[in-house]
């Protein structure tokens, strides 16, 4: 689930749902960061949460430039939020670092194109352009990754630090840690001319009246005693406010729908909104989506043809069994006990079966795993979390289909079964 600001257009994670007006839509930054985050990791069923600043690049490295989906995380809490983010060479990026990593899928690209595999510390290049003209940042490689259920969305995206994001992203944010020294607010009384002019410089330490080399202005060392005034503090990436979204992780078994309908209520008057998943993931979630609609759908009118298919044989062979049932009738024999045996029977073939479907599914599974088949479309390797076809067999999903079978087995038998309860004894002797 994410939390992103109010706006006129939907929002995934990298731009406007709207593919039309996507290339020119500026992500919002986020209101009341702060505010939101705690009423966020206070609302019952939530269990993490991480930020975010999301744009758009282009990234060089050894002469290969593509076009790069940046992330600016937070490393405190981003990489324990995705677990599906797995290592490949390298490390995770470090709080307070400046530095990139990219993925498998990218990598090998840029060796395809330049012959040599990028190397941790290698630099890269991420450019960008907006209102507020070019940005360029050089970051050293730090990592490389994958995602257990990749995607083309998915290996475009570069990881960065925070600040670097918002560099790129022309987003201004005052960091509260710069402060003068009071040694340096005497600057504030000086015109720009009197740097270099012939002038008195006031009470600046050097000699009342004087700069510290007469009258000839300051020395570059004087003015490097000026500008190290200031706090000379290590420059630090800022980590609070300027953020695009929030990531929120919930518990195990929360409904997210109650969750956002919660969040809302206190969040919408500040400007901010909840949304689920498939909204934030943007349009390749959505066909994601739609593919695994009608794959399920598939197997739901495959299972209703089987039905049916199951409730015709049967009838087919309570009528080829009419004189047997007639002669049953005929000597005693009960409605609940016809309907017991053909109900019975066709409980034994629908436990049979059953059991064939879940060892002949298990050793299906083993085949087509040895056969290691590669699937080349995107979306279908996302919709079985791989590009190579991996199947695992879950002895909970054999179960429910075991119990699926012997439902469906006796669900079919029920119009048989009437059936053979309403065949008149008489007719049937004569028949046999």
């Amino acid at each position: 689930m994410v939390l992103e600001r109010i706006s006129p257009v939907t929002m995934n994670l990298f731009g406007a749902n709207t593919p039309i007006i996507d290339e020119f839509f500026t992500i919002p930054e986020f209101p009341a960061f702060e505010l939101i985050r705690d009423i966020a990791l206070k609302e019952p069923g939530v269990s993490g949460a991480t930020s975010q600043v999301s744009t758009k690049a282009f990234l060089d490295i050894q002469g290969f430039r593509s076009a790069a989906l940046v992330c600016g995380v937070d490393p405190d809490s981003y990489f324990d939020m995705f677990s599906a983010l797995i290592l490949e060479q390298g490390r995770f990026l470090k709080p307070g670092e400046y530095g990139i990593m990219i993925t498998a899928w990218r990598a090998q690209q840029i060796a395809n194109h330049s012959g040599t595999y990028p190397e941790m510390g290698s630099p890269l290049l991420l450019t960008a352009a907006g209102t507020m003209g070019f940005k360029i940042r050089e970051l050293p490689l730090v990592g490389i990754y994958r995602y257990s259920n990749p995607g083309p969305l998915m290996d475009e995206i570069v990881i960065t630090d925070s600040q670097t994001a918002r560099v790129l992203a022309s987003i201004q944010v005052a960091s509260p840690e710069v402060q003068a020294g009071e040694d340096a607010l005497g600057l504030l009384d000086f015109a720009v001319d009197d740097l270099f002019g012939e002038s008195s410089f006031g009470d600046t330490g050097f000699g009342e009246g004087t700069s510290p080399e007469g009258d000839e202005g300051m020395s570059p060392e004087s003015i490097a005693a000026y500008l190290g005034s200031f706090t000379d503090e290590e420059e630090e990436p800022l980590t609070g406010g300027g953020w695009n979204f929030i990531i929120l992780r919930l518990d195990r078994g929360v409904s997210a729908g109650k969750v956002i309908a919660s969040l809302n209520k206190k969040i919408n008057p500040i400007g901010a909104v909840a949304v689920d998943w498939r909204i934030a993931a943007g349009n390749s979630a959505i066909l994601l989506f739609l593919v695994q609609f009608f794959f399920n759908g598939g197997i739901v009118l495959m299972s209703i043809a089987g039905i049916i298919a199951a409730v015709n044989i049967l009838l087919i062979s309570v009528f080829k069994r009419t004189p047997e049932l007639g002669t049953l009738r005929a000597i005693g024999a009960g409605d609940g006990y016809i309907r017991v045996l053909v109900l019975g029977e066709n409980l034994a073939l629908s436990f049979a079966a059953g059991i064939a479907g879940v060892l002949g599914g298990f050793w299906c599974i083993q085949a087509v795993n040895r056969a290691a088949i590669v699937i080349p479309n995107s979306i279908i390797a996302s919709l079985f979390g791989g590009s190579v076809l991996n199947l695992h067999f879950i002895p909970a999903v054999a179960a429910a289909s075991f119990g699926i079978a012997l439902f469906l087995g006796l669900a079919a038998s029920v119009f048989p079964a009437e059936s053979a309860v309403r065949i008149d004894p008489i007719v049937a002797v004569r028949q046999g």
